[in-house]
């Protein structure tokens, strides 16, 4: 019998439907690049790439610097030994907050509770409970890989194929499409309000779900990005409060993306609240998922794979079909784990750690919020460009009003307008954006996402500046 080959006819089909943009086709042309960079002959125009696609941190080339506090007490779970060894170079705390979790974990080379090292869900309960000031229950806490792996479970726990959908803002992180591609699930998009700051519209979901209705497919869920992603907007409270209403009212399940709540470069004007904080306080019986990373706010620990979401409102037995979905991967990362704890319990004041914690975390943030500011002024300066300032999150989201002549060269390439404007920019400047088609987006607008997190502002900006110049005249824009 002839060996049948494996082909793309023998996946999941569903499979083939998944896109993610962030690590999508810029990103594979951005490591070309990059490898060609390595030779004395590579003939490109500019000495290195610049990942300004995704919100990776502590990446090379953009190299924000690590929270002492984290390393060290992950340094000595690794090898305890260093306590021993070298005690003048640990501050007391990191000591005795090493030894805690060591009593309670062991080694960190063995599997811990599916869902969570028990005294690390504790500390995460204890910051949602100062944080919002209601009570949190450690066993409705999961710790896992990253934000992106409870999502990723809790989207193919919700989903009942065929006809069925989570609703989901336009842009939005393409996690979620991803994902519900993956499970079968149908995207229920509703559109943010790009002239009031990317707000999210009531009337917009409404819309949306009775279209949804008229369809035929059964809306289970309505996923929030707050602060947002793309466009770091953060929503106000009689919005998030209106929201959760309308949850009432349709019987939806709340995922709540809350992974950038420390991202906030006006705290004072666009503060943020929880979710969790505001179904408390109105005695919603709404079922609440509320997520955190390690990934992004100034920890920046992306390749730790750490974070957790909160069950709110959510009966036994679905608790315990989560923590059966679990325990088949038997338990996320235990540097992951330490990487929360090591977050949600920081130094305070009095504590040896405190005062270079502190030094460190007020240096990133003040970093972020002025990036964040000059690049939208710059932005916002050139011509065909308009860009909402960000008050969260690390991303700017500028709108491109680009020539007919670059649209018509665009359809020839069987490219959209603004994934043939960031290849451009990749090849002529190194710079690797993300493409508002990877968002999601109303037909015939174009955008681009990318990060603040670049060092080096001026030089960074610059480029981006002379490269559009040069794209508007070349295409008879200007």
């Amino acid at each position: 019998m002839p060996v049948r080959p494996l082909t793309l006819d023998s996946v999941n089909p569903a499979i083939l439907k998944v896109q993610y943009a962030v690590r999508g086709e810029l990103a594979i042309k951005a490591e070309e690049h990059r490898l060609k960079l390595t030779k004395d002959d590579h003939g490109l125009p500019f000495k290195r790439v610049i990942n300004s696609n995704i919100g990776n941190p502590q990446q090379k080339g953009l190299d924000q610097p690590p929270i002492t506090w984290t390393r060290q007490i992950c340094a000595l779970m690794e090898w305890p030994a260093l306590m021993d060894l070298a005690p003048q170079v640990f501050p007391k705390d990191v000591i005795a907050r090493a030894k805690e979790l060591q009593e309670d974990i062991g080694s960190i080379g063995a599997y811990s509770h599916s869902q969570g090292v028990p005294l690390i869900r504790k500390s995460v309960a204890q910051f949602i409970e100062e944080r919002d000031g209601y009570p949190s229950n450690p066993d409705h806490i999961f710790l896992t890989a990253g934000a992106s792996a409870g999502v990723s479970l809790l989207i193919s726990m919700l989903i009942t194929p065929p006809k069925s959908g989570i609703l989901i803002p336009i842009p939005q992180y393409p996690l979620y499409t991803a994902t519900l591609a993956q499970h079968s699930g149908i995207a229920i998009p509703y559109h943010l309000d790009e002239a009031s700051e990317w707000s999210t519209s009531l009337h917009e979901i409404e819309g949306a779900l009775e279209k949804s209705y008229k369809d035929g497919i059964e809306p289970k869920a309505l996923v929030i990005i707050n602060p947002g992603n793309p466009t770091g907007a953060l929503l106000d409270e009689h919005t998030q409060e209106e929201l959760i209403k309308l949850c009432e009212k349709h019987n939806l399940v709340l995922l709540a993306d809350e992974v950038y709540q420390s991202n906030l470069h006006s705290p004072d004007s666009h503060p943020f609240i929880s979710f969790k904080k505001l179904v408390c306080r109105m005695n919603s019986p709404v079922a609440l998922f509320s997520f955190h990373s390690i990934s992004k706010g100034v920890q920046g620990e992306c390749g730790r794979r750490g974070g957790y979401f909160e069950c709110t409102n959510v009966p036994d037995p679905i608790l315990s079909l989560i923590y059966k979905m679990v325990s088949v991967g038997l338990c996320p990362p235990l540097t992951g784990q330490i990487g929360v704890d090591c977050m949600v319990r920081p130094p305070k004041p009095g504590d040896e750690s405190y005062p270079l914690w502190k030094k460190e975390t007020d240096s990133t943030h003040a970093a972020l919020a002025s990036r964040t500011k000059i690049m939208a002024e710059r932005l916002n300066k050139l011509p065909g460009v308009s860009c909402v300032s960000s008050p969260g999150a690390l991303y700017l989201y500028p709108k491109l009003e680009l020539p007919e002549s670059a649209i018509e060269a665009a359809k020839q390439a069987g490219k959209s307008p603004d994934t043939f404007y960031a290849l451009q920019l990749l090849d002529e400047t190194g710079i690797c954006v993300v493409p508002g088609e990877g968002f999601g987006k109303k037909d015939g607008h174009n955008y681009y996402r990318l990060t603040c997190l670049c060092p080096g502002v001026e030089e960074y900006v610059g480029a981006l500046e002379q490269f559009h110049v040069n794209f508007m005249k070349k295409y008879g824009g200007l």
